[in-house]
């Protein structure tokens, strides 16, 4: 991550758990209230934000600040009958950038490569996760929100999933001679018993965090928190597995030749700066613009890279066969 992992996690998390005894600005407008409450009584399915909003603008004379948030959320400007029309668009770059990618592991990665199914599925995750980012930024209601919160932590939560399981090669079962492993080796019975541990772990987690969500509160800050603390774990685990891999390949190869073995850094360090987008809060350009759309836009880049590595890392793999053999 940018600035040490920890630092940066701990800064958010002190931050979140602060939590704010302040309702946003925008919840206590007295055209808000009254516009609510006529909705209420009609019936009205629709969210008055953007009336209010488009009143408070062409407003004369105009207000200070004309724009405000209403419960923690900017408004914007419909696009298609999207409602946030730039957080569509990025999260279906990401979309393609995973689709990208599962076409490049299919192509490129032998099916006899033992890795090739954990990295299939990480791209499964992906798009699930994607869609469900599109549908909920195209029409904000509370099942597409949910679907995109239990997606999204499926999709952090089965990164460090796929840590573990490349960094301690648990895809090595013991059976015998793996066509994946460098060198030839053989896996070992405790690698497959600590790999079913470790499946049946993240499948516990997740069962647990949808769980409470859905039925015990449905808590944003926990939500936040728990997602921050997964993604930073793994990020750790690739910087820490990446400069020691590098490290350790530099009496074999040349800089340029070992050089890949720093991605899995620069691609947690690219993610981290888009995620500083998140911190940053300003009204939406043209009111459809704002910094969790950009957030969406700087990981489509990292997500490509990434499978780039997984790649190229199963390619060195199995060539290391080859020339062991």
């Amino acid at each position: 991550m940018r600035q040490p992992a920890w630092h940066f996690t701990a800064a958010v998390l002190f931050l979140l758990l602060l939590g704010t005894a302040v309702a946003s600005i925008g919840d206590r407008l007295p055209e808000f209230k009254e516009c609510l409450a006529i909705c209420r009584e009609a019936n009205c399915a629709n969210d008055p934000t953007p009336i209010v909003t488009s009143h408070r603008l062409s407003r004369t004379p105009p207000y200070l600040h004309p724009v405000e948030q209403f419960h923690g959320k900017w408004p914007f400007h419909r696009f298609l009958g999207l409602q946030e029309p730039f957080s569509v668009l990025f999260s279906l770059l990401n979309l393609f950038a995973h689709l990208y990618g599962l076409s490049l592991v299919a192509k490129r990665i032998p099916k006899s490569y033992s890795l090739r199914k954990y990295y299939l599925w990480f791209g499964y995750v992906g798009v699930v996760s994607w869609v469900a980012s599109s549908v909920f930024h195209a029409r904000d209601y509370v099942v597409t929100e949910r679907a995109d919160y239990f997606a999204a932590g499926s999709n952090v939560l089965f990164g460090l999933y796929l840590a573990g399981v490349r960094i301690g090669r648990l895809d090595l079962d013991g059976s015998g001679f793996d066509a994946g492993y460098g060198g030839g080796k053989r896996g070992s019975n405790w690698k497959k018993t600590v790999l079913r541990l470790w499946t049946l772990l993240y499948l516990a987690l997740y069962t647990a965090h949808v769980s409470f969500l859905s039925f015990v509160r449905w808590d944003y800050t926990y939500n936040m928190a728990a997602n921050i603390v997964v993604g930073a774990v793994a990020n750790v685990s690739w910087i820490v597995y990446s400069v020691g891999r590098w490290y350790m390949h530099g009496k074999t190869g040349s800089g340029i030749e070992r050089g890949w073995m720093l991605w899995p850094t620069w691609i947690v360090l690219w993610v981290i700066a888009a995620m500083s987008m998140e911190v940053l809060e300003f009204v939406p350009w043209r009111l459809m613009v704002d910094a969790h759309s950009l957030w969406h836009l700087g990981t489509v880049g990292p997500t490509v890279w990434w499978y780039w590595f997984l790649v190229k890392d199963a390619e060195n793999d199995l060539m290391s066969v080859r020339l062991k053999a």
